[in-house]
C-alpha cells in the first residue's frame, strides 16, 4: 500500500493531482478541496502527499476501482479516515465535503457549530447533526488551535496548531457572526478571518478584525 508519495506535481484540477515520482510513472491522486488550495502555486515543483487507498464501487456494486487519496499531513489523513466513519459519508463524499482545513472542521464539531458544518458541500442540517453526534468526543485533538468556525492559523505539519487564547477565540467568533449576519458566506468569512489573523494575530476587537477583512478583500 502506498502511504506517501513524493514527486513532481505535473497537473492539478479541482479534485485531483497528477504526480510523477520519477518521470516514468504518473499517479492520479484524489484531493479534498482544501488540499487543492494549498497546492495551487506548486505545479511543476516537487511535493509530498500522505496517501491512502480506497475502493470505489459502481452503482450496482459489482465492480470496484482502486483510488488513491492524498493529504498534506498524516493528521489530515487520519481525520479523513475518522470522518468517513460517519454514517452516510463515504470516501468520495468526504473528499467533496472537506472544503476547509481539518482543524476548522474539527473546531466546528467540538463547538457544535451546525451553521459552519452546513456551509460545507453536500452537508445539510440533518447530516451536520449526525456528524456532531458521531464525532464530537473524538476530534478535540484535531481542533487544537481552532477558533469557532476555524478562525485560526493554518498548519501543514503532522501535529495540530498551538492553542489560541480565549480572547482570540472570542474576537474571531464574534467577527464571524457579524459577517454572517451581514450576508457573507460563512465558509468564505472563515478564510478571510484566517488570513487576517495569520498576519495580525494581536487584533483585540471584532470591529477591527471585520474592518481588516473588508480592507484586504477589497484590495484582492
Amino acid at each position: 500500500m502506498i502511504s506517501r508519495i513524493t514527486g513532481k506535481l505535473e497537473s492539478l484540477d479541482t479534485a485531483k493531482a497528477t504526480i510523477s515520482p520519477d518521470g516514468a510513472l504518473s499517479y492520479d491522486v484524489l484531493l479534498p478541496s482544501f488540499v487543492v488550495a494549498r497546492l495551487g502555486n506548486l505545479v511543476g515543483q516537487t511535493v509530498t502527499l500522505h496517501t491512502l487507498h480506497f475502493l470505489e464501487g459502481t452503482s450496482q456494486g459489482t465492480t470496484f476501482t482502486p483510488r488513491l487519496a492524498g493529504f498534506m499531513s498524516t493528521t489530515d489523513r487520519a481525520f479523513f479516515e475518522l470522518f468517513t466513519t460517519v454514517k452516510g459519508i463515504g470516501s468520495r463524499k468526504a473528499l467533496r465535503c472537506l472544503a476547509m482545513d481539518v482543524h476548522q472542521i474539527a473546531g466546528a464539531i467540538v463547538e457544535r457549530d451546525l451553521k459552519l458544518l452546513q456551509s460545507l458541500p453536500e452537508i445539510g442540517r440533518k447530516m451536520a447533526e449526525t456528524i456532531v453526534t458521531a464525532l464530537h468526543d473524538k476530534v478535540e485533538a484535531y481542533a487544537a488551535g481552532a477558533v469557532s468556525a476555524g478562525a485560526a492559523g493554518e498548519t501543514t505539519s503532522d501535529t495540530p496548531a498551538d492553542t489560541e487564547s480565549t480572547a482570540s477565540r472570542t474576537v474571531a467568533r464574534d467577527a464571524l457572526e457579524v459577517l454572517a449576519h451581514l450576508g457573507e458566506n460563512r465558509a468564505d468569512a472563515v478564510q478571510w478571518i484566517n488570513r487576517v489573523l495569520t498576519d495580525q494575530p494581536d487584533i483585540a476587537e471584532p470591529q477591527e478584525l471585520i474592518a481588516e477583512v473588508f480592507r484586504i478583500r477589497g484590495a484582492s
